[in-house]
């Protein structure tokens, strides 16, 4: 696929209602949509990093000049035979998983429009619609947690995840649990807690949750793997792990029990797919998390969470949790049985409303190949 020109586009979208997590709260959501041209053809990417480095150090600044000085000028007018082929121009760049996984899952998506296969069979997916839940952020009070929660249910979804963060944390879960005892519950802290702090968790385990997600430091293995020993409820690792060799280094000594695959967290699609398998063949659960993505990202994570392993609802929420009007003319619904249909069009199976486009977009860049 040879790659004619690239444009990037900075997007600011409003949110239906602000979302809060143990490092803030938020009432938009920032993002780059990425478009690559190969012969008459355009890919679609996007790059799920935020305007601050609150859950990671890549944010929307640091990606657009990493992709325009340096990703972007490797690939221009060179022949890229597949998404995986890009780690051969990449390969040498540390870092910028996001940056990275934008751009490959535009390729992804060209390959698809190519061959005329969507994102799914290329992935050799094997469900046509993925269980999903959805992620409450921190309400005021845990009376409106529950109605918060309350109001999910009543719309069709049946995992709810609950954002916590020191201060936050036993009394809201305890007061969801007792309100909805059958309820498929998880609670995510966003690295809030340390090895000592970590102690006022202990409770947790009496709330029969499916999982705890990334209590300790974004960056740690070790101390997780002191906790996990403390917890019969399963740690699951979202943030720490960054790369394949962290999925098998944090299985090796047993620091968690589930591990959450974002593919903008691991650099992609490609990655996602080697820390599946190793997972799977060590019997541990993967799920596919969600940043609030656009219905760009919301197709690939849906074809992403048809392989096999991912064996628990994903964060992968209808269009209209987040946005009024999403850039997709696409929109994702909830089916009754608490699934969304994975896109069956080729490559990622959406178009763009450039209309909504146009009135999200911040800035725009476009670049060529050089005569």
């Amino acid at each position: 696929m040879l790659i004619d020109s690239i444009t990037l586009n900075h997007l600011r979208m409003p949110l239906k209602s602000h979302f809060e997590t143990s490092f803030g709260r938020v009432y938009d959501r920032e993002c780059i949509l990425l478009e690559v041209f190969s012969e008459g053809i355009v890919g679609y990417g996007e790059c799920v990093a935020d305007r601050d480095p609150g859950y990671s150090y890549e944010t929307v600044g640091t990606s657009w000049v990493i992709l325009r000085d340096f990703m972007l000028p490797m690939l221009l007018g060179n022949d890229v035979n597949d998404a995986e082929h890009l780690q051969h121009y990449l390969g040498e760049i540390k870092g910028y998983n996001m940056a990275k996984a934008g751009l490959e899952m535009a390729l992804w998506d060209l390959q698809g429009k190519k061959t005329g296969l969507p994102l799914a069979g290329l992935l050799d997916g094997k469900r046509d619609r993925v269980e999903v839940g959805v992620s409450v952020g921190i309400q005021d009070s845990p009376k409106i947690l529950i109605e918060v929660v309350s109001d999910y249910l009543q719309e069709g979804y049946r995992r709810i995840k609950l954002k916590i963060k020191p201060g936050r944390d036993f009394q809201d879960v305890s007061a969801v649990r007792e309100e909805f005892p059958d309820l498929c519950l998880q609670v995510d802290a966003n690295s809030a807690y340390t090895l000592e702090t970590a102690e006022v968790l202990f409770p947790l385990d009496q709330l029969d949750l499916l999982l705890i997600e990334q209590p300790l430091a974004e960056d740690d293995l070790w101390d997780h793997h002191k906790l996990q020993e403390k917890f019969k409820t399963p740690i699951c690792l979202d943030e720490s792990i960054t790369h394949p060799r962290h999925a098998r280094q944090a299985l090796e000594m047993n620091a968690c029990r589930i591990i959450n695959i974002k593919p903008g967290r691991v650099g992609g699609l490609r990655n996602g797919i080697i820390i599946h398998d190793i997972c799977q063949e060590n019997g541990v659960p993967v799920w596919c998390g969600g940043m609030l993505e656009t219905g760009v990202g919301r197709a690939a994570n849906l074809a992403f969470a048809t392989l096999p392993n991912f064996r628990l609802p994903g964060d992968i929420s209808a269009t209209e949790r987040y946005y009024e009007a999403d850039i997709t003319n696409e929109i994702f619904t909830l089916n009754n049985d608490s699934t969304i249909d994975v896109p069956t069009g080729p490559g990622l199976g959406v178009t763009i409303n450039n209309q909504m486009l146009s009135r999200y977009t911040l800035r725009k860049e476009i670049f060529h190949t050089e005569k």
